[in-house]
């Protein structure tokens, strides 16, 4: 009797709910935009934290007149301020952000922020087929995020397109069509041989669409030199890697988990870099990261003995975008002790929790930048992981 209190007493405390209140960010229908998807947040030196999104102008639709727009919060996302528009793509599309503030430049004391993203002139179906573009470009700012830079477009640095009709520089023979930034946040490596080093987690489809989405493929990008080239990293060896995020782990090790878009095994990706995401040492499914076919978010957030200890989220569901949970993991991510019901919904129905991006907010709080209630709205929410 007494060993099965105690076994009882250890599953309560690794698999918990979440309760508290869910301060709204971006709501469908306000501000100029009839939606918002495609959460992305970080945390500044100076505490303050910039949440960004996509600001579709129309509708809930993937491709169209959508922006890139941005909130900032002073108090711990208790309060956000009004919306700023930090790319105009007029009719088309720009998406994907992914920011990252480098900390390590020298000509920048203060740190300097990168927000990654990608532009459109077509929907991804048909980008897929080779009837279209998409672009890979970077903005930065050097106040916080208060006025931000020129774009800068990398894409013949990141991307492998084959369309010399449009440019002739875009005429690559490996011929990726679509192409994703990660959604969420970039990571820059805090320690180590790679300290400094940005990278972006990404995927593409290459050549002609194949059954089961096996055209697509998990990949990155970093930067050495705060930005002034850009390195590809392997394509990750597993058909079908699509939406993809990353952490660093100990010893200069990197891990990226990537959307299955084939939908057979629904489970996240997992991949093994040892060279910091140049290359990539092993990959696998990871069973209890069960997902749907959605996005999911890893972020580091601390430091046990000589492993780093990760949060990861994502909808916690085999068949819908729901349970939202976020998972902690206190060994570079080989196992997942503890587990955070964040959000579900009470009748089952619909894509309830969807995308979402973490932060850091101190050492035993971690933020949650979410799509809720069928892309209604974005909200934000903190978790007490210790």
């Amino acid at each position: 009797m007494k060993r099965l209190i105690i076994v009882l007493f250890f599953f309560s405390v690794a698999t918990r709910s979440f309760s508290q209140d869910k301060v709204p960010v971006f709501v469908s229908g306000t501000e100029g935009h009839k939606s918002y998807r495609i959460p992305a947040i970080i945390g500044l030196p100076d505490s303050d934290l910039l949440a960004f999104c996509e600001g579709r102008v129309n509708g809930t639709g993937d491709f169209g007149d959508i922006n890139i727009v941005m909130k900032r919060s002073s108090d711990g996302g208790k309060t956000w301020a009004a919306s700023q528009t930090i790319v105009d793509a007029d009719s088309l599309q720009a998406g994907n952000p992914a920011p990252v503030v480098d900390l390590t430049d020298p000509a920048y004391p203060k740190g300097r922020i990168f927000l990654f993203y990608n532009t459109g002139n077509n929907h991804e179906g048909e980008v897929r087929k080779g009837a279209g573009l998409r672009e890979a470009w970077y903005k930065t700012s050097t106040d916080n995020g208060r006025t931000w830079s020129e774009a800068i477009n990398i894409t013949t640095q990141v991307h492998r397109p084959k369309q010399p009709q449009l440019a002739p520089a875009y005429n690559f023979a490996e011929d990726w069509r679509s192409y994703a930034n990660t959604p969420g946040h970039a990571l820059q490596f805090q320690n180590g041989k790679y300290k400094g080093r940005i990278f972006v987690a990404a995927n593409h489809s290459a050549g002609d669409p194949q059954e089961q989405f096996r055209d697509y493929s998990a990949h990155g990008y970093y930067t050495d030199d705060h930005g002034k080239t850009f390195h590809l990293s392997q394509t990750v060896p597993v058909p079908g890697g699509n939406e993809s995020t990353a952490a660093e782990l100990s010893s200069n090790s990197l891990l990226m988990n990537s959307r299955n878009q084939r939908g057979d095994v629904k489970a996240r990706i997992i991949s093994i870099s040892s060279d910091g995401g140049a290359t990539w040492d092993t990959t696998y499914f990871d069973h209890t990261l069960v997902d749907p076919v959605n996005e999911g978010s890893l972020l580091t957030i601390g430091r046990k003995g000589t492993k780093n200890i990760l949060a990861f989220c994502n909808a916690a569901d085999e068949t819908r975008r729901d349970n939202l949970m976020v998972r902690i993991s206190y060994d570079d991510g080989r196992t997942w002790k503890q587990n955070i019901v964040i959000d579900k919904s009470t009748d089952g129905k619909g894509d309830y929790t969807a995308y979402s991006d973490l932060v850091k907010l101190d050492k035993n709080k971690i933020g949650v930048l979410y799509e809720k209630e069928g892309y209604k709205q974005i909200v934000f929410a903190t978790v007490k992981w210790k």
